[in-house]
């Protein structure tokens, strides 16, 4: 059996691999966007909270409601910044899972590449075979004319 047809079992658990890693990736990257979505989330909704608070605040307020505003807000601040934290790991993840299909990604480029120099080098040994077993029979065929 030629090379290169041995080396395509190789190649295609190369693909296979270069495919699970792309379905971890994107695992990954819904992941950190499902995260960054909730920040944004949190962020407007804070936002929304304020801007009520100042809309409400063009009378007289009690104090035990303006603390409550505040100790609210303060929460938000605080998921805010957990939520965040999450984004930031997942987006750490993400990164990680790139890499991790950059390389398989690589190494099935690279297998291919052999694959084809393989390839070339069995096409040029068979046309020196040809050459060869022509060249004989050119010979063989002077040589019966020449008798």
């Amino acid at each position: 059996m030629l090379r290169s047809r041995r080396l395509e079992v190789v190649l295609s658990l190369e693909e296979r691999k270069e495919q699970e890693a792309l379905e971890r990736m994107g695992e990954a990257r819904k992941l950190a966007e499902q995260q960054r979505e909730q920040v944004q989330n949190l962020n407007r909704y804070q936002q929304e909270y304020r801007d009520q608070i100042r809309n409400s605040q063009q009378g007289i307020v009690q104090v035990s409601r303006l603390q409550a505003w505040q100790a609210f807000i303060s929460q938000l601040d605080q998921v805010i910044r957990q939520q965040q934290t999450q984004l930031e790991q997942a987006e750490k993840v993400f990164e990680a899972r790139k890499k991790e299909w950059q390389h398989a990604w690589e190494r099935r480029r690279g297998m291919e590449k052999y694959i084809e120099t393989c390839r070339q080098q069995e096409q040029r040994e068979q046309d020196l075979r040809e050459q060869k077993l022509s060249d004989e029979a050119a010979g063989r065929a002077f040589n019966q004319r020449r008798r």
